[in-house]
């Protein structure tokens, strides 16, 4: 085990850790390695495809598609947090992440699902306004309410990730350096400190747990409000509703279930969450870019406008 040249009582300083991984099978590695690029390219293309599309059509700068395309943008950036490197470490023999790349993932992951999860209450209230007040939808998701949600995000996920890093980052990791995963994780990191980590589980329970489920039940009890207004109004036919919003239901479920899985009630003595977790970085943002987009009118339309364009040299 590499070690640091610094001394904390009797322990030394851990300066790297070693990443396990999905697999040990040579075969099963090349398979994932393929799946997990072919993704991410998917990942990649498809969400900065939206982004570029709500900037370029002029018929999409709407609050809707204004959050869809800062998802998208967060979802290229939840992805690269872990994907590149998993799929890097698929190649490799060994699986090192140096412990500054270790805290700087953490963060990074914390920051991005922080904002991920502010986002998905933004869209979760636009539809809510646009179906339950459609005649106040513009004064209430104005502009400057658009951008303060996106505010509110990267502020709340900084907070969130930060609240719990400034815990970790003095923990002493004096041996043990064996991570069961594809990825660095607060819960992972702490269970190989040379200390109790009993309350700096609770912190990470009380942090990531609360708002994991906070957020997962507020976004159930909007969509069932929507659903409940809808039926009210349209003499019980939820057909038309149901079937935009069960879109959205399965995005927040595969997003959250892991979320709470391993946050709500720390920690893991298995090793399923990892592959839980795949849901989050790999599935929901390849997803997102389907479920927003192949089913929207206003996109397929956009996107034939766009095609038009190209057919007549950008003379649109």
């Amino acid at each position: 085990i590499k070690m640091d040249g610094r001394n904390q009582l009797n322990d030394s300083l851990v300066s790297e850790f070693v990443l396990l991984g999905l697999s040990t099978s040579q075969g099963t590695k090349i398979f994932l390695m393929l799946i997990f690029s072919l993704l991410y390219l998917g990942i990649i293309l498809g969400n900065l495809f939206i982004v570029f599309l709500v900037i370029a059509d002029s018929h999409l700068q709407s609050p809707m598609y204004f959050l869809l395309a800062n998802l998208s943008f967060n979802d290229v950036w939840v992805s690269s947090t872990t994907i590149p490197k998993m799929i890097s470490d698929l190649s490799n023999e060994y699986k090192i992440i140096s412990f500054q790349g270790c805290m700087t993932q953490i963060c990074f992951i914390h920051i991005m699902g922080g904002v991920e999860m502010v986002l998905l209450i933004a869209m979760a209230f636009d539809r809510y306004t646009a179906i339950c007040k459609p005649l106040h939808y513009l004064n209430i998701m104005s502009p400057k309410r658009c951008v303060s949600f996106v505010v509110t995000g990267w502020v709340t996920g900084l907070i969130h990730a930060m609240s719990q890093f400034a815990f970790v980052i003095n923990l002493p990791f004096c041996g043990p350096n064996k991570v069961d995963s594809f990825y660095c994780d607060f819960p992972r990191i702490i269970k190989l400190a040379c200390t109790e980590g009993a309350k700096f589980e609770f912190v990470v329970a009380a942090n990531s747990g609360f708002m994991s489920m906070g957020t997962f039940f507020l976004l159930i009890l909007s969509y069932i409000f929507i659903l409940v207004t809808v039926w009210k109004r349209s003499s019980g036919d939820l057909s038309k509703a149901f079937v935009t919003l069960s879109a959205h239901i399965t995005v927040v479920v595969l997003f959250f279930t892991p979320c709470m899985f391993l946050y709500v009630w720390p920690f893991p003595t298995s090793s399923i969450d990892k592959y839980l977790f795949i849901a989050d970085f790999a599935v929901t943002p390849a997803l997102n870019p389907v479920i927003y987009t192949l089913r929207n009118k206003d996109i397929k339309i956009a996107i034939q406008r766009l095609s038009k364009c190209g057919h007549y040299n950008g003379l649109c």
